[in-house]
């Protein structure tokens, strides 16, 4: 008879020390439960914790000393910043002399877990790790309740102060709970997608996947693989059975970006899983029973397209059972200074800064500029002066130029042959968006695949764009 035994595989930790005889104390106190790892140099260490998830990083305090500040001493927050940016909530445990126990102490206060100082004592590493370990416990089980107590309250990063905004919220809010398509229809970069997790969030499968497929972005031949899978065999390349997104979010939310570019063959496997709750895999005959709740995303008007026979009408009126317009930046101008604040807070966390707020002078800017990239510009803009900025607030200096002479892009209106505003607005856009795309291209120097990715939009978008404003890539070579 044969005996499978299942082998339960250890957590690891890293030991990073010149010191071999502190490595070895560690090795010794912790390995019946751990395997350890080890570095022996700086470098090394956090080469190895970028290829890994350790449960704790036992650090020497010397391998933090390379850093200093103005007045010469060790910056260990600087230090650390290189395993925060890999791994923002690992547990770093400093290890140092007793003769370092000040410099110890200031390295917990610039961001790590814990100290110790050597010659270790066993029981005083079985207490640091035990402690963290339930501290993680009692953190996750708060969060926890936290979720599951938040439900009426508004996610960070989507507080406002817009009429629109605060409709579209409340229809997310009143959406969410039910098992209802939603299609999400706004220019890019409003948000679809942080609405999308929105409401899988507060709806009764938050616990279940939230799978997100970016249509436009997976070639026509590859979308119905991607989408709902396929049996070994059924295409060159096909060396075994896949699952598709939609199997992997049995139960949960899938959350179709771009729903306008899917392919005709695709559409009809789609109104199949809307319709039925089965699908087929490519290739395959059976079919299989899936309960996914489908929020679909566009920047097209696909009620236009459906009549124009380019998108199905049954398959449009079954994702747009329930509609949500997400309004443009420009149209909502009174969450611009709240937004660029939220994205200087969350800088804050990424990088070793502490800025503080905004100009009021590029407040006032941005409040003027008419946003063709919407939110996923603003916060483009705003990393980049982040990055720039020296002083304790975002300055003038690190936005682009134009910004602050927006009034040249249209010139001034003459009382005796006055532009609709819709039209002076359209002009504004499309200007902007051409300096915009001639500056991106300029600093990638023409290659699309980068240019594309920092700007938040697919290569096919990218080059739909510069065919629509007369560019070339080549010109920026």
């Amino acid at each position: 008879m044969l005996i499978r035994v299942k082998v339960m595989s250890r957590k690891h930790i890293l030991a990073a020390s010149a010191n071999q005889a502190l490595i070895e104390s560690v090795r010794a106190c912790l390995e019946k439960d751990f395997k350890v790892d080890v570095a022996t140099d700086r470098r090394t260490s956090l080469e190895m914790f970028r290829r890994k998830r350790y449960e704790f990083t036992f650090l020497d305090i010397g391998f933090l000393k390379d850093e200093a500040n103005a007045a010469g001493r060790p910056n260990f927050k600087e230090a650390l910043l290189p395993f925060w940016q890999a791994f923002p909530s690992a547990d770093i445990i400093v290890l140092s002399p007793p003769s370092g126990i000040r410099e110890a102490v200031a390295a917990v206060k610039a961001g790590a877990s814990n100290y110790l100082t050597y010659p270790l004592d066993p029981h005083e590493v079985c207490f640091v790790t035990e402690s963290l370990g339930e501290m993680h416990k009692i953190e996750s089980e708060l969060l926890h309740l936290r979720d599951t107590a938040w439900r009426s309250d508004v996610e960070t990063g989507l507080r406002t102060r817009s009429p629109k905004m605060m409709e579209v919220l409340e229809k997310v809010m009143s959406v969410a709970p039910t098992k209802t398509s939603v299609l999400l229809t706004g220019e890019t970069g409003t948000g679809k997608g942080v609405m999308a997790r929105l409401i899988h969030a507060h709806s009764n499968r938050a616990d279940k996947p939230f799978i997100a497929v970016h249509c436009g972005a997976i070639p026509d031949t590859l979308l119905e693989s991607e989408l709902f899978g396929h049996e070994k065999g059924a295409f060159t390349g096909a060396i075994r059975r896949k699952m598709g997104k939609f199997q992997i979010a049995d139960g949960g939310t899938i959350f179709l970006d771009e729903a306008g570019t899917i392919s005709a063959a695709a559409q009809i496997k789609l109104l199949q899983v809307l319709q039925e709750k089965t699908l087929t895999r490519v290739g395959g005959e059976a079919s299989t029973e899936v309960d996914v709740r489908i929020v679909a995303a566009t920047n097209m008007d696909l009620g236009r397209l459906a009549e124009e026979r380019v998108f199905r009408k049954d398959l449009f009126y079954r994702l747009n059972v329930f509609p949500i317009v997400l309004p443009p930046l420009r149209e909502r101008p009174e969450d611009i200074a709240l937004l660029a604040e939220d994205f200087v807070e969350k800088f804050n966390r990424t990088y070793n800064k502490d800025i503080r707020g905004l100009d009021p002078e590029v407040i006032e800017a941005l409040v003027r500029y008419p946003w063709p990239g919407n939110i996923r510009e603003l916060e483009n803009l705003v990393e980049r002066a982040y990055i720039l900025e020296k002083e304790p607030i975002l300055t003038s200096h690190g936005f682009p130029v134009e910004l602050f002479t927006m009034e040249t892009l249209t010139g001034p209106a003459r009382p005796d042959n006055v532009t609709p505003l819709a039209e002076v607005r359209q002009k504004a856009v499309e200007q902007a968006e051409k300096r915009y795309l001639r500056d991106l291209l300029t600093m990638n120097k023409g290659r699309i695949d980068k240019s594309a990715a920092l700007a938040g939009v697919t290569p096919r978008q990218l080059r739909n764009l510069l065919v629509k404003h007369g560019l070339h890539k080549e010109d920026f070579r």
